[in-house]
């Protein structure tokens, strides 16, 4: 569906949610913590540095934002208890969660499949597919919880259309567009909880980088340039939308 890039959202349109972010060290991820926290969201900042989500935390509170929360995670080596442990530790903290944002992701290689490494295609899984799922599911009942959540699955342009070499990560995007078509349908009868996919497109990243050596990064929009969108569908101006498509940018003519 079509971005929302023109979105101008209202200063307090997040205020009193309590919204958890993966990947908030940096790129995208922490422009999003930034973007909540700055519309008043109280952020948690799930990542696998500390000293990066120690960076962001501060950069919220130098701000004026409500104070975050920290959560060190690594998806490659999580197990469901750690999932359960975490969601029994922000029942107590917080007794429900307004947003989730699965924005954390491994590109593993660029590559003909016939030259795939087994190890690094279930790392990808893990990451970018397995863990996030697991991770909802132990959440559940905290989003239930809310009067009014939202959770975004990051989706690739590859996981709506294959492209060759692309590999694990293509396949873990296209599984996480199925599941959310899937786990949307299965929530809808409740009104107050809804879960959609979100490709950010071509943005400045460190992961662009990687993937595309040659490109202009001058070119490419950055995390900040993107996150109308990223508020809209976090918010409550989204709501009744639910088991969609959104592109975080307009397509390319």
């Amino acid at each position: 569906m079509s971005c929302k890039i023109d979105y101008r959202p209202s200063v307090e349109l997040l205020a009193g949610r309590v919204i958890l972010v993966t990947g908030a060290g940096d790129g995208i991820g922490r422009a999003a913590a930034l973007a909540y926290a700055g519309h008043g969201a109280t952020v948690i900042l799930l990542g696998r540095t500390i000293a990066k989500l120690e960076k962001v935390y501060d950069e919220i509170e130098a701000a004026g934002g409500p104070q975050p929360a920290i959560f060190p995670l690594n998806f490659e080596g999580a197990t469901l208890k750690d999932f359960q442990d975490m969601a029994d530790t922000l029942d107590k903290e917080f007794g429900r969660l307004d947003g989730l944002l699965h924005n954390a992701g491994l590109l593993g290689r660029i590559t003909p499949f016939e030259q795939y490494n087994p190890e690094l295609w279930e790392q990808v899984m893990q990451v970018n597919f397995n863990g996030p799922i697991w991770m909802t599911q132990a959440l559940l009942p905290l989003l239930k919880a809310s009067k009014d959540a939202s959770v975004i699955f990051t989706s690739s342009s590859v996981g709506r259309k294959g492209r060759a070499y692309w590999g694990g990560y293509a396949v873990s995007k296209f599984a996480t567009e199925g599941f959310v078509e899937v786990l949307a349908e299965e929530l809808e009868h409740l009104g107050t909880l809804r879960i959609n996919s979100l490709n950010p497109g071509a943005t400045r990243t460190q992961m662009r980088k990687t993937a595309y050596p040659a490109e202009d990064p001058d070119k490419l929009r950055t995390p900040d340039e993107i996150m109308p969108t990223y508020l809209w569908l976090m918010g409550p101006d989204s709501c009744g939308h639910n088991g969609e498509r959104f592109d975080a940018q307009p397509p390319k003519s």
